[in-house]
């Protein structure tokens, strides 16, 4: 029987988001039901954007379907994996924590250092080369781990911050994982490739329930879930990274630009942390201080729906990881630069509307 679901998994790698699907669908009733029993659920606030009470762990139904699908078909490798899937509940428990009580800065990031411990230095997933950024390539193993921590906490904390409307964050998540696993299954790294499979199923349901779910059947992924996604698209992005720093797999689908592709992929969360707290800063507010001017607030004040603002970004995420694949060769500083114009010029354009609506109303 396993030697069947390896050979299955081996074969056909992309269908094992339908498995996650299937668990991820099984299991949400269950949650939601949990969720109203116990009170698991958030009010409106001003960080987010909706009405009435609403369960806020659907990041505990990413999590079950997601991990019970990899041990279907992975069982036999689950030792090489410990600390990864450490971490990862460990970061589950540190986001579901804070749906609960609401962390301070402190204790969040506390917790989020020591999941990222297991995989950055238990597992070694860590960024070990620049691939020519700066002229550099081999980086010692001080400043690997530092950059790695560094890249770490900005990535999992953009895709928490960015998940403010429906189907945006799980939305994204599903774009940023079918690239990983459409790129791991065509170098043959086919482990990889069905743990981005695994998520990308789970995410789906989240989706589906997040977006369609209308009162009893609504839910949101809470940080519990932003957290564990982000936590796994920056293990993508450290293998992505150094399987192309060693040249790993055929020689057509080699990135030269690896860290580049990758902050093409990220740009929209990444882009937009950036903006937010560097204008927080300027007014001299505290960089981690709750507001409603991330880009998909700005979206909303132009009087865009909640799926229409989702389908805008995941749009241009999807664009932007075609130009990172098309200039995958060119230098590094050069494919950023084009990304941050672009970004920087979409944002000038969107502030153009927003302030237009403004002054018509």
């Amino acid at each position: 029987m396993m030697s069947l679901l390896n050979h299955f998994v081996f074969t056909y790698p992309f269908c094992i988001w339908i498995f996650s699907f299937i668990i991820g669908g099984l299991c949400m009733p269950m949650v939601l039901k949990i969720a109203r029993a116990k009170n698991f659920v958030v009010k409106p606030n001003k960080r987010m954007c909706h009405t009435g009470a609403v369960p806020n762990i659907g990041g505990i139904d990413i999590f079950v379907s997601f991990i019970l699908t990899y041990l279907l078909f992975e069982y036999d490798n689950l030792l090489h994996s410990q600390y990864i899937f450490i971490g990862i509940f460990l970061i589950l428990v540190v986001g579901f924590v804070d749906d609960l009580v609401d962390l301070s800065p402190g204790w969040k990031l506390s917790g989020e250092l020591l999941a990222g411990l297991f995989m950055i230095v238990l597992a070694d997933i860590r960024i070990t080369n620049l691939h020519g950024l700066m002229g550099i390539h081999e980086i010692p193993d001080a400043v690997s781990y530092l950059l790695s921590f560094f890249i770490y906490i900005g990535v999992i904390n953009a895709l928490n911050l960015i998940d403010g409307v429906d189907g945006l964050a799980s939305g994204l998540g599903m774009v940023y994982c079918l690239f990983f696993a459409v790129y791991f299954q065509l170098i043959g790294e086919i482990h990889l490739s069905v743990l981005a499979y695994s998520l990308i199923g789970s995410l789906m349901v989240f989706f589906l329930y997040n977006v369609f779910g209308r009162s009893r059947r609504k839910i949101f992924m809470g940080d519990s879930g932003s957290l564990l996604l982000g936590y796994m698209i920056t293990f993508f992005v450290f293998r992505f990274c150094e399987l192309n720093a060693v040249h790993q797999g055929p020689e057509q689908y080699h990135m030269s630009a690896a860290p580049a592709v990758a902050i093409c992929v990220l740009a929209v969360p990444l882009f937009d942390t950036l903006r937010v707290m560097f204008t927080r800063i300027k007014k001299g507010v505290s960089p981690f201080s709750a507001d409603k001017n991330h880009i998909h607030h700005l979206l909303l004040r132009i009087g865009l729906t909640h799926i229409q603002v989702s389908m805008i970004l995941i749009s241009l995420t999807i664009l932007f990881c075609l130009l990172g694949i098309l200039l995958r060769n060119i230098p590094n500083g050069c494919l950023i630069s084009i990304v941050f114009v672009i970004c920087c010029i979409l944002v000038y354009v969107l502030w153009r509307i927003v302030d237009r609506k403004s002054n018509s109303q």
